[in-house]
Formats: C-alpha cells, structure tokens, sequence
C-alpha cells in the first residue's frame, strides 16, 4: 500500500493531473446538484399539478351533477414519482412525461398526444452523472495514463525502472492504482454525497458504486493495455481517443440506426391520429350499431334500455372505448417494436460494457424503458377503473350523487 501512496503524491505533483482529477471533481460534482434539482423541479410540478387539478375538480363538482359531466369534464392527475437515485442517471425521465391528466374518453389518443422519443442505445443526453462517467472520466483517465511507460521511455528512464527487482508490483501496478483509485475516489465520494442527500437505499446505492468501479476499471485496463506498448505518448493518446470515441459514439449511433432500420413501428402520432378520427367517425355511424358493439365488450350492460334521445352520454362513451378498441393493434405494434428495438440494444451493449454498464444505471435508477412501461401500464389500469365506476351509472340508470363525484377512483403511484 505505500507503494500506491507514493504514486499518489508523485501524481499530485503533476499539474496536468491534478486539473484533470481537479475538473472531473467539479463536473462530478455540478452534475449531481444539477440532478438533485432536476428531480425537485419534477417532484414540485408533481405536487402543482395535483394541487391545481383539486381546485378544478372542485369548480368542476359545482355544475357536473350526472355521471356524463363528471367523467367527461373532470381530469384525473396520473405522475410517476423518480427515484431516489434518479439523480445520478435521468434516462428516459429526461425525455418521456412523468405526469399526465386523463379523462375517462379514449385513452389512446391521450397517451400517444403526450408521447416520448423513440428509445435511443446510447447517445449523449442530459448532463447527469451518468454522463460524467461514461462519457467524460474515461478522458481524465486517457490524461493520467496515456504516457504511464512511454513519458519514461521520452525521458531515457525507462530500461532503469525496469530493472527494478519486482518491478511490476513496486512501481507499475501502484502508478496504475494509484489513478484508477484517485478516479474512482473522486466520482464515488460525490456520488454518496448525492445519494444522501435524496436518501437512496443502502442496496441501490452499493449497486450503483459498483458500476462505477467497473466502469473506470474497464477503460483502465483499456489504457494500461495501449500505453504498456511501444507506440509514443502522442500515439497513444490518439489510439486512446480513438478508442474511446468509437466504443462512446459511433459504435453505439450506428447500432441505433441500424436497429431502428430493422425494427420498424408505427408512428405514435399517427396512432393518435387514427384514434380520434376513429371518435370522431362515430358520431355519423348507427348508434345503434355502436352499442350492440359495445355489449359485446361489456355483456353485462347488453339490458340497457335503449336510446330515447339524438344523444345519450352512454352512446358517447361507448364510441370512445370502442375508438381505442380500433387502434389497439396498432398500439401493441407500437409497443412490441420498441421492446424489441430494447432487446437489440441490450445485445449490442454486449459488445459494449460502457454502454451495458450505463444500461444498468438506469435500471438501478429506474429511469430506464421499462419504467416508463410500468407507468404506462398503470395510467392504462387506472383508466380502466375510471371508465368501469362510471359505467353503471351511465348504462343502468344507477343515479349520480355529490358522495358518487367524490368517491371515484384515485390514481395510485408505484
């Protein structure tokens, strides 16, 4: 161990290293407290849109004295909280909407009018701590070791540290500790400062710092390889750099191109699109008609008792369920393409730890595609109950009271 902390102060003594460990700690640290507010501004947008849409739903109650009213004025608050380590690896939060006010009319067209960018394999976003370490500690890594054995070489030192008895083990494998632990030392202690600060889990945590390691361990085995060799300290900085932009940038753009040429899906305005025009359609199609479809979804309504009037909420809900029902193959094409698109990435980040390890971030996170699922999953089952409490008292003439207004189902966020 001493042999590593004299590597250390040797580093520490060198002005180029000590800026670089210098601006990665700055960067590191910028981009947690960037993180840290980012999820308060979304929890504090959460926390306004359910504020304001109780003073809506209160004006609302005022005047929407039967169910029709209710379900058609009154919006529903859905949100999906970030975890306590969204902090560190913003993913899919950075891009696709963490709250949405629905209506118990056709969803579809709610969901895809709101709708995220297509999931990309690996492409710079938001400046977060992810980013800092996939994308910038690798470089402060390339400073501190492209010239580990040839700066030695330029200097005519190098055939006498070599022979050094035991050479490897008192001089070449504490200066490769000694940066590998300055980095990590660096980029962990902010981390857990973030980390306490939103009050993340022990587990989560832990797993997280080991990405880290494995991370930095991974491009530092990568440049102890490339400046172990005969090439100059200008060459291997180049193949370093080279290296690092291909495995960052190219390798994982291309593969998204390619994926994305593969797996082709629909396009979710157009789902919106056919999803009203669907609506929209209905009211020149036979209501009749139109129920009779319906009863064929909910046979437990099929005595309602027909429609007597040129219009009849039931009618009217009715079409707009059955507008979902229209585009419901397009939207699981939709979904299943992009799950696929995730399975192809996910095999491609084989190939590509940086990019696999970056993956895991977000899944530790819960920021990553099948978050954004989940909560999908959940406003479409949340909509499924708001249309299934207003349903009897739309198709069985089952009276609609303040107490009935008041007691229709709340959102429940994971």
């Amino acid at each position: 161990m001493k042999h590593v902390w004299r590597e250390i102060n040797f580093l520490m003594r060198q002005r180029a290293s000590v800026w670089a460990i210098a601006l990665l700690a700055g960067l590191a640290a910028l981009s947690v407290v960037l993180g840290l507010q980012e999820v308060a501004r979304q929890k504090a947008a959460m926390s306004e849109v359910i504020a304001l849409q109780k003073k809506d739903t209160a004006a609302i109650k005022v005047f929407a004295t039967d169910a029709g009213d209710a379900a058609y004025y009154r919006f529903h608050p859905t949100w999906d909280p970030p975890s306590a380590l969204a902090f560190a690896a913003l993913g899919q939060r950075d891009i696709a909407p963490s709250t949405l006010r629905i209506r118990a009319l056709a969803l579809e067209g709610q969901i895809y009018e709101n709708e995220a960018q297509n999931p990309e394999l690996a492409l710079p976003g938001r400046f977060d701590f992810a980013f800092v370490l996939i994308y910038l500690a690798p470089l402060v890594l390339v400073v501190l070791f492209y010239d580990l054995w040839s700066g030695e070489r330029e200097a005519g030192r190098l055939s006498s540290l070599q022979a050094v008895p035991k050479a490897w083990v008192r001089i070449w494998l504490p200066r490769v500790a000694a940066r590998f632990g300055l980095v990590s030392s660096v980029l962990v202690v902010v981390f857990w400062g973030g980390a306490l600060i939103s009050g993340a889990g022990i587990g989560d945590t832990i797993a997280f710092t080991a990405l880290i390691l494995a991370l930095l361990g991974f491009w530092t085995l990568i440049a102890t390889w490339v400046a172990k060799g005969a090439g100059s300290s200008p060459t291997n900085a180049a193949v370093l750099a080279t290296i690092w932009f291909v495995i960052t940038l190219i390798a994982p753009a291309g593969s998204n191109l390619v994926i994305n040429a593969a797996t082709p899906i629909p396009d979710g305005a157009a789902i919106m699109r056919e999803n009203r025009e669907a609506v929209h359609d209905a009211w020149d199609i036979d209501r009749d008609a139109t129920l009779q479809r319906f009863y064929k979804l909910y046979p437990e309504y099929a005595t309602s008792p027909p429609m007597q009037r040129p219009f009849e909420w039931k009618w009217y809900y009715a079409f707009q369920h059955l507008g979902d029902q229209q585009v419901e193959p397009l939207s699981t094409a939709y979904r299943a393409g992009i799950v696929e698109r995730e399975a192809r990435a996910g095999l491609v980040a084989l190939a590509l730890p940086p990019i696999a390890i970056q993956r895991a971030l977000y899944r530790i996170a819960g920021t990553d595609m099948s978050a954004q699922w989940d909560y999908q999953d959940r406003i479409r089952a949340y909509h499924t109950q708001l249309r299934t409490y207003y349903y009897p008292f739309l198709f069985s003439a089952k009276p609609f009271t303040s107490a009935d207004f008041d007691a229709a189902p709340a959102y429940a966020p994971r």
